[in-house]
């Protein structure tokens, strides 16, 4: 994995839909400087996705300087839930600006005490604090700081371990990529955490065997039981499929979790704010965590996340211990306000839940088609993958998946660059705004993409 598409110009057919239009070579000729200004002072890390540069995104489309229009399959990595620049929070946003407060640190505000109360009464009954960030990442690292606190206090210091689960991302700071369990993102650390282990994920297809006792022979193996375990930290759906874990192993997790005084953290930041077709998706399984930590959806823009947890958890620190620099920013919370109101006001929770099986009809038929590189197919709501693999094996494919969204994007359809473990994934995530027939209209460039894809192999 980690191939960057060529930003050399390609002639490509024109196209000319209702959502979308090509009508220049991709990309256009006079984006390539822009492209070789961001090649020369950005790193190599920050290349790999397809090579459209942005001029500006409404709802579901995104726009190029020379008349392109793309469906967005990507709601910029799972962030646009309410649709890209829609109305609300723009006017928002520009409301909170030309107020004159752009900062206050934690300095008492307005807005950041109406956004922790709309946070508080969206989640679960138990979970009132609520404590605003600025990316996936610090929300990520905070849970991991506040379960080994309350670790230590209930069960003193050897009551510090953090369960991670294989090909997870968490974010790419140091605990949080450490919680993750993608080896690729872990190979540069030599200083690893002992304390922070990672379990099979029990997707059912890269980890076949589904039951907790995973779970438990991990911390075995590890020689480490309950007494050492401060806190579990799952995705609520991995990222890298998106894939479940089945309902009845996180229920186990759940009552393990508190039968042994285990912090249980699922990580929400990509799955959040109606994602899944329930507001939040661990919603699914029927159980309620003791810490929430999301971000992504939760503003459709600007950058913000926030953690979400039981009075006794969220509470240890005192005053001034656990702050940070743009905490609760204004302007962010001013977007996020009108974000989280919109999509409950237009039921986009729903819209994700009922475009669902078109979704995934659409991915099945795919694989039904070739079944010997489409390996696995699954979709939540409106978040859904298709991960490939090499002709009838289970060695993923990431030059196939490359090749796919290479196509679409050059058809018009924006999918970001390759996800999981392996880069096997190809990852569908519109805004939830999207109606049925841009769904059905995507769906068949994709799958006229995949055709032509392996037809090249």
């Amino acid at each position: 994995m980690g191939k960057e598409y060529s930003i050399t110009p390609v002639a490509v057919p024109p196209v000319e839909t209702q959502y979308r239009r090509i009508a220049t070579a991709i990309p256009h000729p006079d984006s390539v400087p822009t492209l070789e200004r961001l090649r020369k002072f950005e790193p190599i890390s920050m290349r790999g996705q397809p090579p459209i540069v942005w001029d500006k995104a409404e709802d579901i489309f995104v726009f190029d300087k020379h008349g392109n229009r793309w469906l967005d399959w990507s709601s910029g990595v799972l962030v646009t839930n309410a649709g890209h620049g829609v109305p609300e929070v723009r006017q928002a946003i520009i409301d909170q600006v030309n107020s004159g407060l752009l900062h206050n640190y934690v300095f008492p505000s307005e807005e950041r005490g109406a956004l922790a109360e709309l946070l508080a009464s969206v989640a679960p009954d138990g979970l009132d604090k609520v404590f605003l960030l600025t990316t996936g990442s610090e929300a990520t690292e905070c849970a991991i700081k506040l379960a080994r606190t309350h670790g230590i206090k209930a069960g003193g210091k050897a009551k510090i371990g953090i369960v991670g689960y294989t090909r997870g991302f968490h974010g790419r700071t140091l605990g949080s990529q450490q919680a993750g369990g993608m080896a690729g993102q872990k190979a540069w650390i030599v200083n690893e955490d002992p304390a922070i282990l990672n379990a099979p994920f029990p997707d059912g297809y890269w980890t076949e065997d589904t039951s907790f006792d995973t779970f438990l022979n991990t911390l075995a193996e590890r020689g480490m039981g309950p007494e050492n375990i401060a806190g579990v930290m799952m995705e609520t759906y991995q990222g890298v499929g998106p894939d479940f874990a089945p309902v009845e192993y996180v229920r186990k997790l759940a009552a393990w979790c508190k039968e042994h005084n285990v912090v249980l953290i699922f990580d929400e930041v990509q799955a959040g704010f109606g994602r899944t077709g329930k507001f939040w998706a661990f919603e699914h399984y029927g159980v309620t965590p003791d810490l929430i930590c999301c971000g992504k959806g939760i503003s459709s823009s600007l950058p913000l996340s926030a953690v979400l947890g039981r009075e006794h958890i969220m509470d240890q620190y005192a005053p001034g211990s656990m702050t940070s620099t743009h905490t609760g920013n204004p302007v962010c919370c001013a977007a996020a306000m009108a974000s989280i109101t919109k999509i409950i006001r237009e039921d986009l929770t729903g819209n994700a839940a009922r475009l669902e099986p078109v979704l995934l009809a659409g991915l099945k038929a795919i694989q039904a088609k070739h079944p010997g590189v489409i390996g696995h197919v699954s979709a939540s709501g409106l978040v859904g993958g298709m991960q490939t693999v090499k002709p009838n094996s289970k060695e993923p494919d990431h030059d196939l998946a490359h090749r796919i969204i290479e196509l679409c994007f050059q058809r018009g359809l924006l999918l970001f660059a390759p996800v999981g473990a392996w880069g096997q994934t190809v990852k569908i995530a519109p805004p939830l705004t999207i109606p049925l027939e841009a769904m059905q209209e995507g769906l068949a460039v994709l799958a006229q993409a995949t055709d032509d894809a392996v037809a090249e192999l």
